[in-house]
């Protein structure tokens, strides 16, 4: 087993239409507002920008996430990612009842290198601190998602 390497899933619901939460998600120049652990986002062209984030464990990860496909018909946003960690990420939006169910998957390779030297023993830890992150995203979409309703 290569200790670097993680798959995770992910599901929101959330208590919005396919379109709206599809609409926030390919904005991801706007997840620091609604999702504090990503730190930073900054486009470098039309379909790429470095990403910085940061959650329980106090260490910045960034990368640079490229676009590899953008299908709102389908409700796909899929990037390949680069720099401490390698991989790809693909939000996959689909209707529930009278909102929506956001999954999320990715699988990526740690090149970090203090997280690669404690790859065996921190890896619980690691793991959690991926659940943490993604549980504030979903509170932080929903209360996002919900602010934008009352907008309306």
């Amino acid at each position: 087993m290569d200790w670097t390497h993680y798959r995770f899933r992910s599901l929101w619901a959330l208590p919005a239409p396919p379109a709206i939460v599809y609409a926030a998600l390919e904005r991801a120049e706007d997840y620091p507002r609604w999702w504090r652990q990503v730190r930073e986002v900054r486009r470098t062209d039309d379909t790429t920008g470095v990403i910085r984030i940061r959650s329980l464990i106090p260490y910045d990860l960034t990368f640079t996430a490229r676009e590899v496909r953008r299908d709102p018909a389908a409700g796909v946003l899929e990037i390949a990612m680069s720099g401490d960690l390698d991989g790809w990420a693909r939000w996959t939006v689909m209707p529930d009842g009278t909102g929506s169910l956001a999954r999320y998957d990715q699988a990526v390779q740690v090149n970090k290198p203090l997280l690669r030297r404690f790859a065996v023993p921190g890896r619980p830890f690691f793991r959690a601190n991926h659940w943490l992150m993604m549980r504030a995203g979903r509170r932080g979409l929903a209360a996002h998602l919900g602010r934008g309703r009352q907008a309306v």
